[in-house]
């Protein structure tokens, strides 16, 4: 059991997608129950409930993961370029200035 936990600790947005699941399972079963008071029936809806929920909080958390995960690429390869080149003819923050006229117009 404990081996179990630690991979689902490790196992990005795993917890909040089961946590957001059973939320879902819950609301699901419940709103069912009260619509039409067969139980059995609402088990099943609210089992299906879980598994979309879980499925699309999931889903949603991993795109969101590799999104951040390419903006934070783009910044380091930013700060790496902006320290190679800094103070060098290729520096790219002095291009605009260099072609700007010095003097007054």
């Amino acid at each position: 059991m404990e081996s179990r936990r630690k991979s689902l600790d490790n196992t990005p947005c795993a917890r909040e997608a089961i946590l957001h699941g059973a939320g879902g399972s819950v609301a699901a079963g419940l709103l069912y129950f009260l619509a039409t008071s067969r139980v059995k029936r609402s088990f099943d809806v609210g089992f299906a409930g879980f598994m979309v929920t879980t499925l699309g909080s999931w889903f949603y958390c991993r795109m969101n993961n590799a999104k951040l995960r390419v903006q934070q690429r783009l910044i380091q390869e930013g700060i790496k370029n902006k320290v190679a080149y800094e103070g060098t003819v290729m520096d790219p923050t002095k291009k605009g200035k260099a072609e700007a006229p010095s003097g007054p117009s």
